[in-house]
């Protein structure tokens, strides 16, 4: 134990091996104690100092050099006889300490971080040097003294670590820290270097731009001038006039130099790009648009009944001077099987009006900000596909095909047919407004096609908007002529054929259109016809055979394959329990088979299958519950229902099928089964069934009317509330097919099941 005169040091500390000068008097004191000292608090461990010669300062002040030897920690004080204050000193020199191997560890990781923080601060060597200099692991943890970066509490700290291994783990933390904090600095600068470097190229860059510019006669003032020129040869309505003006004074304000400056240029380009101004010349003559359509589509007549009629009120109202009311816009929807022109009719009625055409496909469109656009605050914002559709159409009276409405999306981006219920209602469509653009369109000069398979899947408030018209598909005659008239020769044109090389029958063309297609369109059969010339192109260009080419049953076989529809309807129904129905599918109307057995089981069991929906399940049970109530005057002895179990089946197994329709067939097929008389093989029938026997009306008559005349039925039953229906059959189906309107099933089962004695069922 020592007693060192004490030295205080004002926020200032002195670690061992430290050479200082201080302006203290120590009088013939050969060593001190040099305690760092803040706002009067000692630190508990001071420097032992060894006193060596005293020199003399500028201005005659005298000062002395003293050199740092160890810790010593500070105990009681007093006063000598000269008021100077002494303390017992515990000296503390670290050689009294071993090295093991985590302090070897722990000074070989503070030389690494120390190498680094060097690197950072970019150091000329020389300290590095010094810092390899030190040996000693106690002065090397000292060295933290040095740093500049350090504050005074983490340097009493280091000098308070009397324990080496516990000195060096904070002198190391302390230097890891220091260099987190330079690392992130140097990251940081480096940021800022390279933003500014760009901001610096850029600059440049523009102000080339402008110097090209004005060499070229094309400064910054010339393109707010050309966008002002063609802002007034758009021809705006008032208030988008107004939008693109205090749209421009903002790009004029900013300067091109703005990074905002391309998103109102892309919004200005948007709003020039709309034709508020432009319109097509209408040719307002029905009889020339009735004689474009009837050349490009056969039949169609509901439509392009309307799209005449349509044309005369225009011409009408034009002729007698009464304003456009911009309510009157037209909406057609054509709903109907695939293959019937529903797409195609959309060009001819544009040539037909003198309009220009664009198509828009909404099949599996999700996205609502496809039809309203995006807006401008989003990234890569465009306008909606209506907007599109005018810029590409380049007029604001356009016809404009919605094709696949009901195959039209929703999911979390929004539903896209509620975006359409303003673009279908004329009462809205004056002032629809695009997200993106956010000014008023008027899209009631628009006229608008949409296209569908079927009508279920389109919501109600659309369909509600919609001037409905169906197509129910071709007749037989129907698709001869279509392929006669249309397939046969744009076949023929697509194979290289000429008209002279290759010539085929009406009877030819009726078999094909019976025997390879069942379809409510025509696309299969213009696939068939397609085939069939391809091979007699290529019969004709490898000089097989010689031109002209006469198509025979043979030739007809040879390239479409084996017949692969049958009229089976008289073998299908040869056996009792086989019944056939008329239905609708979204391919048009279609014949299906209802087959029923019985065998031994639970009485009353009723096994289903064909994948049938709820509706055909609950007709099924209807119709074997009102067998099973009437099997008397059935001839339907009450024992065939005893301990047996009942299955009805309706092919095919793959199909899901579903509807009220087909219980007038499933009440057939069981009244057949168990009566053992076969339904007629010529016999069709459609109706919903109550429990007390009552045939109720059913959709799509005329379908199903067409599908029973290419199945080659003759007779169909059909409810007696569907009679007005038959107007819409056309008149060679009508001849050919005997309609039979009934009120009950007893009228029915009259009709359709083979005569047997027995009384009579008109009064069940």
């Amino acid at each position: 134990m020592s007693n060192l005169l004490l030295v205080p040091l004002e926020d200032a500390v002195v670690f061992p091996h430290m050479d200082v000068t201080l302006t203290v008097e120590v009088g013939d004191e050969e060593r001190v104690l040099l305690v760092p000292r803040h706002e009067n608090e000692f630190a508990s461990v001071g420097t032992v100092a060894e006193v060596g010669e005293q020199v003399r300062l500028p201005a005659g002040v005298r000062a002395v050099a003293l050199s740092g030897l160890h810790r010593g920690i500070a105990g009681a004080a007093s006063t000598d006889a000269r008021g100077r204050l002494r303390v017992e000193v515990e000296e503390r020199p670290d050689d009294d300490q071993p090295v093991d191997g985590r302090i070897k560890e722990l000074e070989r990781e503070y030389r690494a971080v120390v190498e680094e923080i060097l690197d950072l601060r970019g150091d000329d060597g020389r300290i590095a040097a010094f810092v390899r200099s030190i040996t000693e692991p106690g002065a090397l943890a000292d060295t933290v003294g040095y740093a500049p970066d350090f504050t005074f509490e983490q340097k009493v700290s280091v000098l308070e670590a009397v324990d080496l291994r516990e000195r060096l783990e904070l002198a190391v933390r302390l230097q890891r820290e220091r260099l987190a904090e330079l690392q992130v600095r140097r990251r940081i600068r480096d940021d800022v270097e390279s933003g500014a470097q760009k901001q610096q190229r850029e600059y440049f860059l523009r102000k080339q731009m402008e110097s090209i510019r004005k060499e070229l006669g094309q400064d910054e003032g010339s393109v707010i001038d050309e966008y002002r020129t063609k802002i007034e040869e758009a021809g705006m309505p008032e208030e988008v006039r107004e939008q693109a003006e205090r749209e421009l004074a903002r790009l004029e304000s900013i300067g091109e130099q703005s990074a905002e400056s391309s998103v109102i240029r892309t919004y200005l380009d948007w709003l020039i790009a709309v034709p508020w101004s432009k319109r097509s010349e209408e040719r307002l003559d029905p009889a020339y648009a009735r004689e474009v359509l009837d050349n490009d589509h056969y039949g169609l007549e509901d439509v392009k009944d309307r799209i005449v009629e349509y044309l005369a009120v225009r011409k009408l109202r034009k002729e007698r001077g009464i304003e456009e009311d911009k309510r009157s816009g037209a909406i057609l929807t054509l709903i109907g099987p695939p293959g019937t022109g529903k797409t195609s009719i959309g060009e001819s009625v544009a040539r037909a009006l003198g309009r220009e055409f664009v198509r828009m496909s909404l099949g599996g469109v999700r996205d609502e900000a496809e039809i309203r656009g995006h807006r401008r605050t989003y990234i890569g914002a465009m306008p909606g596909r209506l907007v599109r559709a005018l810029r590409d159409a380049e007029t604001m009276n356009p016809v404009i095909m919605l094709d696949e409405v009901d195959k039209v999306g929703a999911d979390w981006r929004g539903d896209p047919s509620a975006a359409l219920l303003e673009v279908l209602d004329p009462a809205q469509n004056h002032s629809f407004r695009d997200h993106y653009l956010d000014v008023e369109l008027d899209l009631s000069e628009v006229v608008f096609i949409a296209t569908a398979n079927i009508a279920d899947t389109i919501p109600g408030p659309l369909l509600d908007r919609m001037e409905v018209i169906r197509f129910d598909g071709y007749t037989v005659d129907e698709k001869v002529a279509i392929a006669r008239g249309y397939l046969w020769p744009r076949q023929r044109e697509r194979n290289g054929l000429r008209e002279d090389e290759v010539e085929i029958s009406d009877e030819l063309l009726s078999l094909v259109v019976r025997e390879y297609t069942r379809e409510s369109g025509v696309r299969q059969l213009e696939r068939e016809l397609g085939k069939l010339l391809r091979k007699i192109a290529t019969a004709i260009a490898s000089e097989q055979v010689e031109a002209p080419v006469v198509c025979d049953l043979e030739r007809v076989r040879d390239a479409l394959g084996k017949q692969r529809f049958y009229q089976e309807a008289a073998e299908r129904t040869a056996v009792p329990g086989v019944a056939t129905g008329l239905a609708v599918t979204g391919t048009g109307g279609d014949v299906l088979f209802v087959e029923a057995s019985a065998m031994p089981g639970k009485e009353g069991e009723l096994v289903l299958t064909g994948q049938l929906g709820d509706v055909m399940k609950e007709s099924a049970r209807i119709a074997l519950s009102y067998v099973r109530a009437h099997a008397d005057l059935l001839g339907i002895d009450e024992a065939a229902f005893e301990e047996r179990a009942f299955h009805v089946h309706v092919p095919a197994g793959a199909i899901p099928k579903d509807g009220p329709s087909a219980g007038i067939t499933m009440a057939t097929a069981l009244a057949s089964l168990l009566s053992g008389r076969p339904v007629k093989h010529t016999v069709g029938m459609t109706g919903e069934v109550t429990l007390q026997g009552r045939v109720l009306p059913i959709g799509g008559l005329k379908q199903k009317a067409l599908a029973a005349h290419a199945a080659g039925l003759t007779d169909v039953v059909m409810p007696e509330r569907n009679r007005a229906d038959l107007d819409d059959i056309p008149a060679d189906v009508r001849e050919e097919l005997a309609f039979h309107p009934v009120m009950s099933l007893g009228e029915v089962l009259d009709l359709a099941l083979e005569p047997k004695p027995h009384a009579s069922l008109q009064t069940v």
